[in-house]
């Protein structure tokens, strides 16, 4: 099973992550074997008494490429709306050359927490994503487009200089409803979901089973769809403090848990991790997960297939 780590990119005014707490997590991540890291993309979080702001994803995942040597680097997900759709091709492109081919579109509806402060339309979502996605597949898979829809359109928009893989970066999808599981089956190379804590393999058993229809309805073998989950929170040093229920335990507990996803067929898991009381602290939080990105690199692939068993816990820390 392939493990990846999701690395946050927001925080409250005067204790957001600078460059360096970003990059030096990715750089750790990489050292210890992890496959992937992924970013967040928003732009403005709820309000209390300081407003939670984010850092530009697109500009992030430049650096980050340029300063690994190994480690994919994606996003966890693109929010569409807010960028057009021939230029999130081109980003995605641009960046796969600064990556040497590390790396991948995630891309979704994202959510509309900011789109009035920053004048992001909110309506017809579904529309606007499904032609935005047409519109990516086709500057990306052919290096050209037309396109003339209601919400997003390109007039012999090409993709020129192209970056190191033919057809492109891979397209990761996320999705949950039925139409949006469609488009991931019709024009995504993978799909990603996410969980919180302890996994609820029967929560996410019936999304499963539903991009498994639509993979059928669209003529498309199940089995080359790749599948991914987000899962927050994972905590192995033992120093969890929000109220959810993180994932923990010695080293061969947390990797048994993540593995309980394949049964479902997920073949790539990217954890949160913890401590959240110290940003100079994550890295040390990724370093500890080295033993368990060995057992997951080692352990044999698992039979998809649903289990409504509980998943065994290493007991609650924290």
């Amino acid at each position: 099973m392939r493990i990846g780590i999701v690395i946050a990119l927001h925080g409250r005014e005067g204790d957001a992550p600078t460059w360096r707490h970003v990059r030096d997590q990715v750089l750790v991540a990489e050292a210890v074997g992890f496959d992937l890291a992924v970013i967040e993309d928003a732009l403005l979080g709820p309000a209390d008494r300081r407003p939670t702001g984010y850092w530009e994803s697109v500009s992030m995942a430049g650096a980050l490429a340029a300063a690994t040597s190994r480690i994919e680097i994606g996003h966890s997900v693109v929010n569409a709306p807010y960028r057009s759709a021939g230029l999130t091709a081109k980003a995605a492109e641009t960046l796969d050359e600064i990556s040497g081919g590390r790396f991948f579109l995630g891309i979704g509806l994202g959510n509309t927490l900011d789109y009035e402060h920053f004048g992001i339309p909110a309506d017809r979502r579904y529309t606007r994503f499904a032609e935005t996605i047409q519109i990516i597949h086709r500057l990306l898979r052919t290096g050209r487009a037309d396109f003339d829809g209601t919400y997003q359109s390109v007039k012999d928009a090409r993709m020129a200089p192209r970056g190191p893989r033919p057809g492109g970066p891979p397209i990761v999808i996320a999705a949950q409803g039925p139409k949006m599981l469609r488009l991931a089956a019709r024009y995504a190379d993978g799909w990603n979901w996410w969980g919180s804590g302890t996994p609820d393999l029967d929560r996410l058993a019936p999304i499963v089973a539903e991009l498994d229809r639509a993979c059928d309805e669209v003529g498309r073998d199940p089995s080359t769809l790749q599948r991914s989950l987000d899962v927050y929170s994972l905590d192995p040093i033992g120093r969890f403090a929000g109220s959810e229920d993180p994932i923990g335990g010695t080293p061969a507990e947390i990797a048994e848990t993540l593995l309980r996803f394949g049964d479902l067929g997920f073949e790539e898991i990217r954890v949160n991790v913890f401590p959240v009381d110290s940003l100079d602290a994550l890295p040390r939080a990724i370093e500890a997960l080295g033993e368990v990105v060995e057992l997951l690199h080692a352990a044999p692939d698992r039979e998809p297939g649903v289990t409504a068993e509980p998943v065994a816990q290493g007991g609650r820390n924290g």
